[in-house]
């Protein structure tokens, strides 16, 4: 039995496979092993799962060939939910996209040294993120100016509509990520950029201009960095929920 690492908390797992046997064998190993184990049996049990916050792995491990939403569709999807590292788990040799996708690949049957190296010795690093946390979310410069020719309230129904339409933005964003679409990506993220920056809201207007820089001819790893700025979106929207909440109180 693999022994529990005293170094580093055990990162917690969401293991997606259709397959009922082969789904209870590795949660049962890995549940003994020490860590925290949820389990899905589709690709679009495990998105719900990540939608409704019943669990934030740190690990997924997918069966690289499942019915339905699977493959570079389902890893997509997860990476624009998640930071979690994404490993493919097959009984054969992964399909060459869905091993490029991911960030590993474990060969069924699982041994206890290939989950050592894959779980324990293959920690996840900190998930890569471009906002700056000393960048603030909002320029002082123009919420000041803002307030000196228009009421509070005004100012809040301003920062509340900014909210609003990066958050349909986010939707469609998702959207483009999914389908590859690029020039949508762009024109989103130009529409971002403009918006948000006339706003003053610094760390959306700069994650927009991001997306609108994504190359026409973007590769896989590039969508993958779209995916990142999606995650990083979402954060700079919560951050001017919490401005308008605590600056701008209703």
């Amino acid at each position: 039995m693999l022994e529990r690492s005293t170094e580093r908390p055990l990162p917690v797992i969401l293991l997606i496979d259709d397959d009922l046997v082969s789904r209870e064998v590795a949660a049962t190993l890995l549940t003994m092993t020490g860590f925290t184990v949820h389990t899905a049996e589709s690709g679009n049990a495990a998105i719900k799962m990540l939608a409704k916050e019943v669990c934030q792995p740190g690990v997924i491990l997918m069966d690289a060939q499942m019915p339905g939403l699977s493959g570079t569709k389902l890893i997509a999807e997860l990476r624009m939910r998640t930071k979690a590292r994404i490993y493919a788990v097959s009984g054969s040799d992964a399909p060459p996209q869905v091993a490029n996708a991911a960030d590993g690949f474990l060969l069924k049957p699982f041994n206890a040294d290939g989950l050592r190296k894959l779980l324990e010795g293959h920690q996840p690093e900190a998930a890569p993120s471009l906002l700056d946390p000393n960048e603030p979310v909002v320029s002082a410069e123009v919420l000041s100016q803002l307030r000196k020719v228009m009421p509070e309230p005004a100012v809040r129904q301003i920062y509340s509509a900014v909210v609003n339409d990066l958050t349909g933005r986010i939707e469609a964003l998702k959207a483009a990520i999914a389908n590859g679409d690029i020039a949508e990506i762009r024109r989103i993220g130009h529409a971002i950029k403009g918006g948000c920056g006339m706003a003053g809201a610094l760390q959306a207007a700069r994650l927009g201009a991001l997306l609108e820089a994504t190359p026409l001819a973007a590769k896989d790893n590039q969508l993958d960095n779209s995916a990142l700025l999606l995650s990083d979106l979402r954060a700079a929207a919560r951050g001017l929920e919490r401005i308008l909440d605590a600056e701008l109180p209703a």
